[in-house]
This record gives C-alpha cells, structure tokens and sequence, in this order.
C-alpha cells in the first residue's frame, strides 16, 4: 500500500502540475504578455521536472528519467501555447534540448566503458560490452526500456562496429564453429533479401509508399539477423568464479551456480522434460551436444528481455569434451 501511495505522489503530482499549466494557459491572456510566457515555459521545462526529481531522490527510480518529464512539457507547451508564446520554449527546443541529449549520450558512454574497465578487473573474465550496457541502462534507464534499448544498441556494435577477432581464454568455450547456425543465419539474409525485391516491385504497382515501407522494415530484419549472428563470435560461453555464464550471443543468457549442477551429459539426444529449454533459440533447428540438469529452476534472458524458466538445458559446445572436463574438474574441487 505504501508502494502504490508513493508512486501515486511520484507519478500523479507531475501530472496533476501539468494540468494545472494547461488550465493556466487556456484560461490567461498570454498575447504580449512576455513575462507570463517565460514563466508558464520555465515550469513545463524546469519546474516540474525538478519537482519529479525531488520526488524521486531516494528511489532506484534512475534519474535520467527526468528528461523524458522534460520532453512532456515541451510538448504540452508547443501544442497548448499560441505559436507567439513559444518564443522560448523554440529556443529551448533549438539549442537547450540538443545539449542535455548529449550530456545524457556522454554520461552513458562514458558509464559504460568504467563498467567494462571493472569487468576487465573481474577474476576470469574478458570484457562483455553487452554485460557493460546492461549493467549502465539499469542505472539510467526505466526498468521497462533497459533490454529493449540494450539489443538496439547491441545489434549495431556487435554487427557493424566490433570487427576485432575475439581471443579466448581458457575458461571461455565457443558455440558457433561447429554448428551449422551462421550459415542458417546467412540463408535467412539471404531470402529476406531476395523476398524484399520481388515483393517490392510487385507491391509498388499498388503503393510506391508501401513497397518502401516493407523493404525498410526487411532491410531492418536484415541488419538486426546480421548483428545478431556476429554476437555469437563475441560472446563465448564462460566459466568464472563459481558460475557458468552460458550465452548464445545477444540471444540468450543465463547464470548458473556451479552448486546448482546436479548433471553434465555429453548427448545429443532430445530430452522429454517439461523443465527442458534450449540455449539457441532457434529450437529443433539447432541440435545440442551438451544437456546440463539442475538441483533448482533457473531464469534465461532472451530478446528484448523475454524470461523463460527451466530446470534442465541443452546447448552446443564446439569443444564438449574439454567443456565437461573443467565443470567436472570444478565441480570435484567445490562440492558442496
């Protein structure tokens, strides 16, 4: 109750300000009264937003999400002021709105390489931007826009930026290699591609207007499979300290406590188990090697933050035998 009571106070009093501005506004004379235009736009800009700030100082609420408060009052003023009113919330829109995106721009990327300057310092691991980003979007973002905002931003670093070749450590493993997924991958570019030009000049003998907004949305495919394909070569599965971090690129992800490890088998059979999941989730079309049974449920994160629970999964490993031998091996050294 005291939950729901503090969001009310922290959500319905920026609103209900708002609604006072716009009762202010249709029921004032504004026309050349400057003074009164300045001071409606100060509190759609400044004074709400910092109300909302105010209200949100000791929650895990991040802050950056104030801007968006900001941008609603931008956009209460320009629909609700007379065009001769916005003299400064044009100002502000043209000059002031511009520099706090970049600030808010420069804090993330700069958050986001200290968190991957702290990952470089975590016993066994290598840098993982997307584990940086995530671990950044939490701070800053709605809890809501983090993995949405996160597989954006990761498709095009992992698909056009990132071009180093990954070296592995001896606790990482690969899962691309001997699997028949980044040809699979290459196929489905391949039809879209294909798909987009036929159907293009088919339906652009109905609607030019059309046509080109199926082939932005297939172009955009496109892009986000081809990032998606080139996380798989980033982001090897991990061992480190007492977890194992499988990953199938930007896909899927989940922690599991070596504690947790009732089973290791090296099979490839399919596994009748309502607790079953697969790593990859292309399913049936990817086979596994590897099925690792668990003492208790676990979550895996997929796209865009989508959860699945399970109890026992099955994965590829380009190496099985080398990956059962260090679980094994470290399994003996930390029973329970």
């Amino acid at each position: 109750m005291l939950t729901l009571d503090r969001s009310l106070l922290t959500f319905g009093l920026p609103l209900s300000l708002f609604g006072l501005i716009i009762f202010l506004i249709q029921f004032s004379p504004l026309a050349g009264n400057d003074p009164l235009n300045f001071a409606i736009t100060a509190d759609l800009l400044l004074t709400v937003p910092l109300v909302y700030l105010f209200l949100i100082r000791k929650t895990a609420i991040p802050k950056t999400t104030a801007v968006p408060v900001m941008v609603i009052g931008l956009l209460i003023g320009l629909y609700f002021l007379p065009k001769e009113s916005q003299t400064y919330l044009v100002l502000f829109k043209t000059w002031g709105l511009p520099i706090i995106e970049l600030s808010v721009l420069t804090f993330v990327v700069l958050k986001v390489r200290s968190a991957i300057s702290k990952y470089k310092h975590l016993k066994g691991a290598s840098p993982d931007f997307f584990s940086a980003l995530k671990s950044t979007c939490h701070e800053v973002l709605p809890k809501s826009a983090v993995m949405p905002v996160v597989t954006e931003i990761s498709v095009i670093y992992y698909g056009f930026l990132n071009w180093r070749t990954r070296i592995l450590q001896k606790n990482e493993f690969t899962y691309h290699r001997e699997s028949g997924t980044p040809a699979l991958m290459g196929a489905f570019i391949f039809i879209i591609i294909i798909e987009t030009f036929v159907f293009h000049l088919l339906l652009a003998k109905w609607s030019v207007i059309a046509a080109w907004i199926l082939s932005a949305l297939s172009i955009y495919s496109v892009l986000q499979i081809f990032g998606f394909a080139r996380s798989l070569t980033k982001r090897p599965i991990l061992i480190v300290e007492n977890s194992l971090i499988l990953r199938y690129g930007i896909l899927n992800e989940v922690k599991i406590p070596l504690s947790d490890i009732e089973s290791l088998e090296l099979t490839s059979q399919s596994v009748e188990n309502l607790g079953f999941a697969k790593l990859s989730p292309l399913g049936e079309m990817e086979s596994h090697n590897v099925v690792i049974s668990l003492s208790k449920e676990n979550t895996m994160v997929g796209l865009y933050g989508i959860k699945k629970r399970f109890k026992v999964v099955g994965l590829h490993v380009d190496e099985p035998k080398k990956f059962k031998e260090q679980i094994d091996q470290l399994l003996f050294l930390n029973p329970e």
